[in-house]
């Protein structure tokens, strides 16, 4: 299969299940927002080793917000039973202590269910929803006040610079974390100027983000390790251009000398496969680019396969 002339491989991304929280951010000023956000969402880029993971979504104008502030969403991928320490750790750390900073709930979807052990021992579902600032609220040592904003329950919590304001709950969803397509290209110049395009491309899709740095990761890995039993996941070494005369069965051509890969979480199944597929035709696009992959771990990472010939219509 080819697109524009580059190799598809008829392989698939394995993705897997995730829980997702939005959250909406507004400040003074969009510099606040900026502070703000890229402080929120950093140390996140995989849950192998990080809390959750997490990226810019939305930039949100001051016309569209609660409050009449400019703001900017972020969306944060883990498991449900780790998502509600994250947020309450996250939003504690980073957002109460940020000057300025208002924090409210931006799913705009109505949480998913979970089963939850009740006193009894039986169970019972119940909607996911994190109370994240009725707990930053106790913050308030006593001072703290319940309101309204709209339709919307508020905590204001005081602190030096005046009022901290973070709603009561966040809700979350099920979602899918782990799309993702490898790019394999004759130097790094054109590896990386096809990546850049893609990540733009796939910005431009709602309810998805790209944790990596920039969105790209350099350290593709594979499950598990064939030398060191307590590693979680090492090199992809059947996709690195310098052991491709070393490992039998490489995966590198002989004319491509890098290989970025691309990771994709989105609040929806159908959001990830439109950004997977927005971001390679981008990719395709740059000359220098041979070959477009996508991992799969025989089933130990997830157990949605995402085809690159479906979404690309191949």
């Amino acid at each position: 299969m080819e697109l524009n002339g580059v190799k598809i491989d008829d392989t698939y991304a394995e993705a897997f299940n995730m829980w997702c929280a939005r959250v909406l951010i507004t400040a003074h000023d969009e510099t606040w927002v900026k502070n703000a956000i890229s402080t929120f969402t950093g140390f996140a880029v995989s849950t192998i080793a990080c809390d959750c993971e997490a990226g810019v979504d939305l930039v949100i104008p001051k016309t569209e917000t609660p409050d009449g502030r400019p703001g900017a969403t972020a969306m944060l991928f883990a498991p449900r039973k780790q998502l509600g320490n994250t947020l309450l750790n996250r939003m504690g750390q980073c957002l109460l202590t940020c000057p300025t900073v208002s924090v409210f709930d931006w799913l705009k979807a109505e949480p998913d269910l979970y089963k939850k052990k009740k006193k009894d021992g039986t169970e019972e579902k119940v909607p996911a929803v994190f109370r994240t600032g009725f707990q930053l609220s106790y913050f308030g040592d006593g001072f703290q006040k319940k309101d309204q904003l709209g339709d919307r329950t508020i905590w204001k919590i005081p602190v030096m610079e005046g009022e901290a304001i973070f709603e009561d709950g966040f809700k979350a969803k099920k979602a899918i974390g782990g799309g993702n397509f490898f790019i394999f290209g004759d130097n790094l110049d054109n590896t990386l100027k096809a990546s850049m395009d893609a990540i733009e491309a796939i910005g431009k899709v709602e309810g998805v983000i790209t944790s990596f740095p920039g969105g790209v990761c350099r350290s593709g890995s594979k499950t598990g390790s064939m030398k060191y039993k307590f590693l979680n996941a090492s090199t992809n070494h059947f996709e690195c251009p310098t052991l491709k005369d070393q490992v039998e069965g490489t995966k590198v051509p002989a004319d491509v000398n890098c290989v970025l890969e691309i990771v994709l979480d989105g609040i929806t199944l159908d959001a990830v496969k439109q950004a997977m597929a927005d971001g390679i035709k981008a990719a395709v696009a740059v000359p220098g680019i041979k070959k477009i992959s996508a991992g799969n771990y025989g089933g130990t990472l997830g157990k949605h396969n995402i085809y690159l010939k479906e979404i690309l219509g191949l």
